[in-house]
C-alpha cells in the first residue's frame, strides 16, 4: 500500500503547493518511487512548480477513459522517481465534480502503485477538498504564522471531522445533530459524540485514527516556539494526534525559484527552509515505515 499524504489547509496561499512539489523531490530524490497528483482542480499551479509547461495526461484523461488507470495518466518530471497527476488539462468545470468521478478518483488514487502519493488540495472547506483529504488518515495542513491563517487552519480541522462524522451516521441523525448544536456551530462534533450513546464510542475510535501533521510556512520571526504551541493546543482540544513537523522560514528567493519554474530546495539546498524542508520529509518517511522497509532490502 502507498503512503497517501493529502497536504491541505483552510486557506489559499499559504503554500500548500510549494511544500507538496518540493517534499515530493526531496523524498524521491532519496530513492523512493513518489507521485505528485494536483487535486486543486479549479485552480491546479503544481506542474508550474515542477518546470512541467503544459503536461498532457492527468485527472481528465483518467476520468474520460484515455487512461485505464490513474497511474497511466502520470508522467515522469525532470526529477528522477518523481512522477506527476496534474488536472491543467480537465475541463473548466471539473471543480464541480460529479459523485461519480470523485470516486472514481479517489479510487485511482487508493490503487497508486507508488511509495508515496502526496496530494496537494485546493483551499477551503468544499466536499471535494475535504474527501481527498479523507482518503488517507493521515493528512498534513499548512498554515502561516497569522492569526486568521492559524484560525482557518482550525475550522479546516473542525469541516474534517464533521464530513467524517457525517460519512458514519444516517443523513436525519446528522440533520438533528446540526439543529442541536445550531447555538454554538463550534461544538458539533461534541454535540454528535454525545448524540446517541451507542454510536459515541464508534464515532470516537474514527475520528482518533486520524494522525495530523502540520507545518508552519513563511515564519519570519524569531517566534520558534509557536508550531510547539499550536501542537499542545490541538492535542488539548481536538480528539486526534497531532504532531508539528516543523517551522519552513521565510526566504526571498522563494517567489524567484517559482518564476525560474525551479524548485527552490534543490536550486538553494543550504538554505534554512531547505533544510527545514529535508527535516519534515525525513519525518514522513520514518513514520511511514518506509525507511525500515528500504534499509531491508539494502
Amino acid at each position: 500500500m502507498p503512503e497517501i499524504i493529502p497536504i491541505g489547509g483552510g486557506k489559499g496561499g499559504v503554500g500548500k503547493s510549494f511544500i507538496a512539489a518540493n517534499a515530493g523531490a526531496l523524498i524521491a530524490k532519496r530513492g523512493y518511487r513518489v507521485v505528485l497528483v494536483d487535486l486543486d482542480l479549479g485552480g491546479p499551479n503544481t506542474h508550474t512548480f515542477l518546470g512541467l509547461k503544459n503536461p498532457r495526461g492527468g485527472t481528465g484523461s483518467y476520468l474520460n477513459k484515455a487512461a485505464k488507470t490513474l497511474e497511466e495518466a502520470a508522467v515522469p518530471t525532470p526529477f528522477p522517481n518523481l512522477f506527476f497527476v496534474g488536472s491543467n488539462h480537465c475541463s473548466m468545470e471539473i471543480a464541480n465534480l460529479y459523485h461519480a468521478q470523485k470516486l472514481k478518483l479517489i479510487n485511482g488514487i487508493k490503487a497508486l502503485s507508488f511509495d508515496f502519493v502526496i496530494l496537494d488540495l485546493g483551499a477551503g472547506t468544499n466536499f471535494n477538498t475535504l474527501d481527498f483529504f479523507l482518503i488517507s488518515d493521515k493528512g498534513i495542513f499548512i498554515c502561516t504564522p497569522e492569526p486568521t491563517s492559524v484560525e482557518n487552519s482550525f475550522r479546516f480541522i473542525k469541516a474534517v471531522y464533521l464530513r467524517r462524522l457525517k460519512q458514519n451516521i444516517e443523513l436525519s441523525s446528522y440533520q438533528k445533530i446540526l439543529k442541536q448544536a445550531a447555538p454554538d456551530p463550534g461544538n458539533i462534533v461534541e454535540t454528535a459524540l454525545k448524540f446517541d450513546p451507542k454510536l459515541e464510542m464508534r464515532l470516537r475510535e474514527t475520528i482518533r485514527r486520524f494522525q495530523f501533521g502540520f507545518i508552519i510556512n513563511q515564519l519570519r520571526t524569531s517566534n520558534t516556539s509557536l508550531g510547539g504551541h499550536v501542537e499542545t493546543a490541538c492535542n488539548r482540544h481536538f480528539y486526534s494526534k497531532f504532531k508539528f513537523l516543523g517551522n519552513v522560514n521565510f526566504d526571498e528567493r522563494v517567489p524567484e525559484s517559482i518564476f525560474k519554474k525551479t524548485l527552490f530546495a534543490l536550486r538553494y539546498p543550504d538554505a534554512v527552509a531547505s533544510q527545514a524542508l529535508n527535516g519534515i520529509c525525513d519525518a514522513l518517511i520514518h513514520e511511514s515505515g518506509h525507511d525500515m522497509n528500504k534499509a531491508k532490502t539494502r
